[in-house]
């Protein structure tokens, strides 16, 4: 109990009142009055998950477009099919219809 009591006294000291005053006005102002207050780093946070989720979704897109390029510069058969089925193209004596 002489424990609790001393440490109350010294925080009821008149310059540890003022430490303690001191030591909060900073944390106030560091975590929520300048520009990277801690609601800004959360916002940055979440953005830079984000930005990291749409560059491993264009990575795997990347190797998707590598791997049918390499299909179609390795056969002229699917340069063909990839023509018909992407830009509608056809032969000069055929018809296509386009069923939806």
């Amino acid at each position: 109990m002489n424990i609790l009591k001393s440490i109350f006294r010294y925080l009821t000291t008149r310059y540890t009142k003022i430490q303690l005053l001191i030591i909060l006005v900073i944390i106030v102002f560091a975590f929520f009055i300048t520009e990277s207050n801690i609601f800004a780093r959360l916002g940055y946070d979440s953005k830079i998950r984000e930005l990291n989720g749409q560059i491993e979704y264009y990575h795997n897109q990347t190797e998707q477009d590598k791997q049918k390029l390499e299909e179609l510069e390795s056969e002229k058969d699917q340069i063909e099919k990839f023509a018909r089925e992407n830009y509608l193209m056809k032969k000069d004596n055929e018809d296509v219809f386009i069923v939806e």
